[in-house]
């Protein structure tokens, strides 16, 4: 099993690098903030690779920005040179080594050192200058401005915006997990500078308008676009970020003594997801739609679908069933209704391309 080097593992990208390259197949062998320089050293014995997370953003002394940054790259080039090894090595910097700041010129001096070593012992290296990187587990009032906003809003605690169009540049944790196991993976190469992508370029408010809509819409069963790109990301983030007596969520059932009726969740989009349920030989619906389709899928119990075409009277029927599951929809001019011709109480999945607006219901009622 190949055998991976990770200092800084109990920090925010550490720990969830730990876990993706574990799951990768590699052992892993942590250097915690803990470690002493004989933990780093033993380490290092038939290591295949080294990803120097070790750092320091937030020093008392800004003296220690050296310390924590140069001087821990090299201390561990020593402890390279000590093995006897070319064991890889992958650097995370910071977007900010040409800021000219003390964090930056500290940042800047470990690079310089790990590409001096690399070229003079054919080591290959690679350097990360990440921008800031957001994910699960990441700290608030630390690690970024998004670790404290997912936290905040999700406990109702007020956010801090001093410039709502202040540029943010952000890379997701797990977009640098993914491109470090890459990097192992490619094997020796020339050393050099490497990014990680995509970079999101955004501002401080759109970032903080997002976590606000999830936060909202969470309360009324809503759900956006949150599938791809920075949405999908960030709205992981938000709801890693969640207290856990926030892991569930109160919804609106409608009973009668037909059945239920409950909307799941709504989308601005792509309208929203119900479930019904009806008792032995209840028949619910007796309407048609002029625009408005719905998907029905039957997950327990037995149901009997009718439709009758408004104008032709043309009719059909349709009987399905949990065991054998499959997609019923309603058609624009075609009244129809379903019946329970089961023993038991029959159980509906539904999906409505729009959301149900009271003032304009799209439903006109007339029996089958």
């Amino acid at each position: 099993m190949p055998a991976v080097v990770v200092t800084g593992a109990d920090g925010f990208i550490g720990r969830t690098l730990c876990l993706r390259l574990s799951e990768a197949g590699y052992e892993v062998r942590k250097i915690l903030s803990a470690s002493t320089r004989e933990d780093l050293r033993q380490s290092l014995t038939n290591a295949d690779a080294v990803v120097h997370l070790a750092g320091v953003n937030r020093p008392a002394d800004p003296a220690d920005f050296m310390t924590g940054n140069r001087d821990s790259v090299v201390e561990l080039i020593s402890a390279l040179r000590a093995s006897g090894q070319k064991t890889s090595v992958v650097l995370a910097s910071s977007a900010q080594a040409v800021n000219g700041t003390a964090y930056g010129e500290s940042k800047l001096a470990g690079e310089r050192a790990l590409l001096d070593f690399a070229q003079a012992e054919g080591v290959t290296a690679h350097v990360l200058r990440l921008p800031n990187v957001f994910g699960k587990w990441c700290r608030p009032n630390y690690n970024s401005a998004v670790a404290t906003f997912v936290h905040n809003i999700a406990r109702d605690l007020p956010i801090t915006v001093n410039d709502p169009e202040a540029r943010l540049s952000l890379v997701y944790v797990d977009d640098v997990a993914t491109t470090i196991i890459d990097l192992i993976r490619a094997g020796p190469v020339d050393a050099g500078f490497r990014t990680v992508e995509p970079v999101y370029d955004t501002t401080v408010g759109e970032v903080a308008d997002l976590v606000r809509r999830f936060h909202s819409d969470r309360g009324q069963a809503l759900i956006d676009q949150v599938g791809s790109g920075l949405s999908r990301a960030l709205y992981a983030t938000y709801i890693a970020a969640l207290p856990t007596t926030a892991f569930s969520y109160p919804l609106v059932a409608n009973a009668d003594p037909r059945g239920v009726f409950c909307e799941v969740l709504k989308t601005r989009t792509s309208g929203q997801f119900s479930f019904l349920t009806a008792h032995p030989g209840v028949t619910r619906g007796g309407h048609y739609h002029h625009t408005k389709v719905e998907k029905f899928v039957i997950v327990q119990g037995v149901a009997r679908f009718r439709f009758r075409h408004v104008l032709t009277q043309e009719v059909r029927e349709i009987t399905t069933s949990g065991d054998h599951p499959e997609v019923v929809e309603t058609i624009p001019g075609w009244t129809h209704d379903i019946t329970n011709v089961g023993d038991g109480v029959m159980i509906s999945l539904l999906w409505a391309n729009e959301i149900f607006c009271p003032e304009e219901p799209d439903t006109i009622f007339e029996k089958v």
